[in-house]
């Protein structure tokens, strides 16, 4: 049963955050979700490798690729996409399931992703986009987190340009050049935009 609401009480949004790969993004809103107990975490499917650092249905649900595309021709998916030559998607079960618990679901996904999700949902969909400092802080970045080989970084810095082309599309856009700074304007966009709107 959905929680009853009043017209005091805002409507679920579906907040999505999209980075290029190192910008913050994870970090940043692992810190939003620990802020606030409305919103909650939307767990993707992937079908790439767990990082050592990862749990099952916490960080993703980890699948191969039979799995993955299995579950696209029986449409499970609110979004998908192939990203760094991997598959990630959203089942529409997790969205709606936090919907009608009251949750606001929080969506980690790239670009591709938040284009979906928003022709599906529309204005429930609020998109906000992490900028790193500059290409260069992101180079760093991702050499300093050893998680990539010398060829992935590349890969991940050419599509950051192309990313980047696409916050243009988002509602906002924020400068992770200072962690504390940028998750404050993180939060003070929650506040407004999914705590503080009525039905």
């Amino acid at each position: 049963m959905s929680p009853k609401r009043n017209q005091h009480t805002p409507l679920p949004r579906l907040v999505v955050i999209s980075a290029p790969s190192g910008a913050g993004k994870t970090t940043l809103s692992s810190m939003l979700l620990k802020e606030f107990p409305q919103l909650q975490r939307s767990v993707s499917t992937t079908t790439r490798t767990r990082r050592p650092n990862e749990i099952e249905g916490t960080h993703y649900h980890f699948v191969d690729d039979a799995t993955f595309q299995k579950k696209i021709n029986q449409n499970l998916f609110a979004e998908w996409a192939q990203v760094h030559g991997k598959r990630y998607g959203t089942t529409r079960a997790i969205v709606n399931s936090l919907l009608a618990q009251g949750k606001n679901p929080v969506f980690d996904i790239d670009v591709q992703g938040a284009m979906n999700l928003k022709a599906l949902y529309g204005d429930r969909i609020l998109l906000i986009f992490i900028h790193p400092p500059s290409i260069e802080a992101l180079r760093d970045r991702l050499i300093q987190r050893k998680e990539d080989s010398t060829e992935s970084i590349e890969n991940r810095l050419n599509n950051a340009y192309s990313e980047i082309q696409w916050s243009q599309k988002y509602d906002y856009q924020i400068i992770n050049d200072n962690l504390q700074r940028a998750f404050q304007e993180l939060k003070t966009i929650i506040q407004h935009e999914c705590l503080e709107r009525s039905k």
